[in-house]
Formats: C-alpha cells, structure tokens, sequence
C-alpha cells in the first residue's frame, strides 16, 4: 500500500502540481488551525458543533477545507474553544516577531 505522504512527495515533483498545491497552502494552513483549535479544546466535532450550534458535518466540512469560514463563523469556534481569534497579515517570507526572538 502506498502512503499519501509519499504519494506527495512524487507529486510535489511535477510543476502544475507544486503551483496549485502551493495556491491551496493558505486555505490548508486555515483548516489545520480549526482541528488544532478544536482538539486542543478536547472536543469531538459533535461537541464543537453542539457549541456553535451547528451540524457535526458543517464542523467537518470547515476541518477539511472544503468550506472557507466567515469571520462571524470563526468567531463562534474561537468562543466554543475557549480560545481568541487572531487574524494578520504577513509579507512574503517575513518572520513573525514572536518567532524571532
């Protein structure tokens, strides 16, 4: 059986996949940072939709990346988390201050 990761590896290889992964890495980064949210609070997508008083299969569909959230619905998840919501813009390439010192 074949792993995904070294499925990627090989694919990463051909040009026109590298560019459209890399066009995707922002809405991929979004997605990781919902489950981290999500399974740091120690909560089951159930419980987290029952949270924000939506469906289990909404929760999947933001996790998975398939559905880009508003800043209303990252709102409530940042609340139903117990966490606080922090959006910036970066430059290309730039470090991030806390990460550099």
């Amino acid at each position: 059986m074949t792993r995904i990761k070294t499925l990627h590896s090989e694919w990463m290889k051909d040009p026109d996949y590298r560019r459209e992964y890399e066009a995707l890495e922002e809405e991929f980064n979004l997605a990781r940072a919902l489950l981290e949210a999500r399974l740091k609070a120690g909560l089951t997508q159930e419980q987290l939709a029952e949270r924000m008083q939506t469906s289990q299969s909404a929760i999947a569909r933001l996790e998975s990346g398939k559905t880009l959230p508003s800043g209303r619905t990252l709102a409530r998840l940042a609340k139903a988390t117990g966490t606080s919501l922090r959006i910036t813009f970066e430059q290309p390439g730039a470090v991030r201050k806390e990460l550099a010192e």
